[in-house]
């Protein structure tokens, strides 16, 4: 089980904000850019990443810096809903 307290803490501990989504089956964000680095990390279920052009499948738990100005998707690709964290510097 993901302790979101814990992840909220280091990632202001780290200087980031925190931030959650719960997607559907099917749910797709395209084309997404930032001109500030992105911090991300999968909660549960099953999420396939798009960070130019390159596709991964991150694990539960696994945290990914998307670097500002990557275009990025998000895919739900599971059969069920997918939760998902992210964060942005903080000023």
């Amino acid at each position: 089980m993901i302790d979101t307290q814990k992840i909220e803490q280091d990632w202001e501990r780290r200087g980031f904000s925190f931030g959650q989504f719960t997607d559907p089956p099917g749910q797709k964000w395209e084309d997404y850019v930032h001109a500030v680095d992105e911090l991300w990390q999968l909660g549960h279920g099953e999420i396939e990443l798009e960070i130019d052009g390159t596709i991964l499948h991150p694990k539960v738990g696994e945290e990914v810096l998307i670097k500002a100005h990557q275009v990025h998707s998000v895919r739900n690709i599971g059969p069920n809903y997918a939760h998902w964290y992210y964060g942005y510097p903080k000023d």
